[in-house]
């Protein structure tokens, strides 16, 4: 995915490295974000630049900077505080703006979270605010520094070690805080907050997650990262992170809207019961609509598509699928069957008709191709309930009642005509 340099001022004069993460040339940019990293950490640290680039990937630029001091970017550590890299964050946030796009949300690492917490209020254009393994108030990192603080108090300076490395930190630092000491700033956010914490954090307790939860007024929602550690040194801990957030963000930043008026463009007349396929931006990439719904169709990144929907062989497989739980959901229903839930898998593939054993018959077999291969889809369907043997038998017979089922065995007559050379009819988006 591209990146672009993003250099800019704070209000000292310093100069901060700042790295946008955008989008592939094939993805639209849906919204922007800004992302602050975790105490004396860095921009390029791994839970920042991955999660930036699986966000990225998703649609959303992100970007993350280096506060001052730090990494690339100008000016000394140990002249900075608190209240400095939240001007550091607002400064960011404005230079995105002017050469790009406001951010629409902040994302904060451990003290950055806290960080984004304080300066939310003071950027219009934020609508949701993400704080990973932070704490309620920097105040809390205030432990840190209990082995020097007589130190700081004589000399009014002390290094202090955190992770491996050795930092100047003057005792303005310490005093900035006080003026920081209590949540009650979050109670006034006023945006959508996502908090994620884990159990396992042994720099920031988990209690903190719960002084933020409990200060925040709704819309507010926890997402516990199980097992993971304070860095999110795992992979798959920073890729769950982003997959959740642009899960969420897509309620609050309407992403999906957005994505519609990106990849969808004006909606095509539809009659009752008729489907229309457009082609969109991009190879593979195709509009689907009903009389009442719009959705996209792709082909994955590794054949040439954009990945912006599902592929059409997907596609069918959830209309097998969908239809086959809502017919074992009406029959059970209807006998007052004992079914809690019922989950479908499919599996699309071909295989080859001597590997299909006592599921072929001889018109399968028969309809095999000159290499011998065949088409098979496997439903895996789950049952979950206080049910019988029999019960479980007959509900696994009634699956193959689907409607979708039938027509698929039925082998439906397939007609392909050429349409009327007529300009497209098209009606504007909902809410256009």
């Amino acid at each position: 995915m591209p990146r672009i340099k993003l250099d800019f001022q704070n209000p000292d004069g310093h100069t901060l490295s700042g790295l946008l993460e955008t989008p592939p040339p094939d993805v639209p940019t849906l919204r922007h974000a800004l992302f602050a990293h975790c105490f004396t950490c860095g921009k390029d640290i791994a839970a920042a630049s991955r999660i930036s680039r699986a966000l990225a990937a998703r649609g959303i630029a992100v970007l993350r900077f280096d506060f001052t001091g730090l990494g690339n970017s100008d000016g000394d550590f140990a002249n900075t505080s608190f209240t400095s890299n939240v001007q550091d964050l607002i400064a960011a946030a404005r230079a995105l703006e002017a050469e790009h796009a406001a951010p629409a949300m902040l994302i904060g690492h451990s003290l950055g979270g806290a960080a984004v917490l304080a300066a939310a209020q003071e950027l219009p254009s934020v609508e949701a605010v993400v704080t990973i393994a932070a704490p309620a108030s920097p105040k809390h990192i205030e432990h840190l520094f209990s082995g020097v603080r007589g130190e700081m108090e004589t000399t009014g300076a002390a290094e202090v070690q955190v992770g491996h490395r050795r930092f100047r930190i003057k005792r303005r630092f310490l005093d900035d805080l006080e003026h920081h000491a209590d949540a009650e700033h979050i109670k006034r956010l006023k945006r959508a907050l996502l908090i994620f914490h884990s159990p396992a954090d042994e720099i920031v307790p988990i209690g903190e997650a719960a002084k933020i939860y409990q200060a925040a007024k709704h819309p507010k929602s926890f997402i516990s990262l199980h097992d993971a550690d304070h860095l999110l040194t795992n992979r798959e801990d920073s890729e769950y992170v982003a997959e959740t957030l642009v899960a969420w963000a897509s309620r609050y930043l309407g992403l999906r809207t957005h994505a519609q008026e990106v990849g969808l463009g004006t909606t095509p007349e539809v009659a009752p019961k008729e489907v229309v396929v457009t082609e969109r931006e991009g190879r593979f990439l195709r509009g689907l609509y009903t009389e009442h719904h719009q959705l996209l169709a792709d082909e994955p990144k590794s054949v040439g598509g954009t990945d912006l929907g599902p592929s059409p062989y997907d596609l069918l497989l959830m209309a097998l699928g969908a239809c086959t739980s809502m017919t074992i959901r009406m029959y059970a229903d209807h006998k007052g069957l004992p079914l809690d839930d019922v989950e479908v898998r499919l599996k699309h593939e071909r295989i080859h008709v001597d590997d299909c054993e006592a599921d072929c018959d001889e018109e399968i077999r028969a309809g095999a191709d000159k290499q011998g291969r065949i088409e098979r889809i496997e439903r895996r369907i789950a049952l979950t309930g206080d049910l019988t043997e029999a019960q479980r038998a007959r509900l696994l017979q009634i699956a193959d009642r689907c409607p979708v089922h039938r027509t698929m065995e039925g082998k439906p007559l397939l007609v392909a005509r050429l349409a009327e050379e007529s300009g497209p009819s098209s009606r504007p988006n909902a809410g256009d």
